[in-house]
């Protein structure tokens, strides 16, 4: 089992940057392919950015491809999101998720596949 907590998050203009972070807890992070997803008001929870359990892989949704940037970090046990040029919709709650898998390169990318997820942390973009 593993607990994700997100921090980094907070209002920025557009143009802007900011980095996301996901701190888990528990044992064999590593052991775990991770996602960033984000939910806007009113609007379902969307696939923003996916990492394999070995960082040999990444993969974005088209809406953020090229801006955003996924890594890991195993040693420290963390996930981060780097968001550059951010636009007002990317206003979302951004929140972290892991998935147990043996599979050392595969990567997941709905919702439904993920097991554990983080409560979330607010990016606001103004224009």
């Amino acid at each position: 089992q593993v607990q994700l907590v997100e921090s980094g998050g907070g209002l920025v203009q557009a143009g802007g940057s900011l980095r996301l972070s996901c701190a888990a807890s528990g044992r064999s992070f590593s052991s775990y392919a991770m996602g960033w997803f984000r939910q806007a008001p009113g609007k379902e929870r969307e696939f923003v950015a996916a990492i394999t359990r070995s960082a040999s892989s990444t993969y974005y949704s088209d809406s953020v491809k090229g801006r955003f940037t996924i890594s890991r970090d195993n040693a420290e046990k963390t996930v981060y999101l780097q968001m550059n040029s951010l636009k007002p919709e990317d206003t979302a709650v951004y929140y972290c998720a892991a998935v147990y898998t043996a599979k050392t390169n595969k990567h997941y990318y709905t919702l439904s596949e993920y097991d554990y997820w983080g409560q979330g942390t607010q990016v606001t973009v103004s224009s």
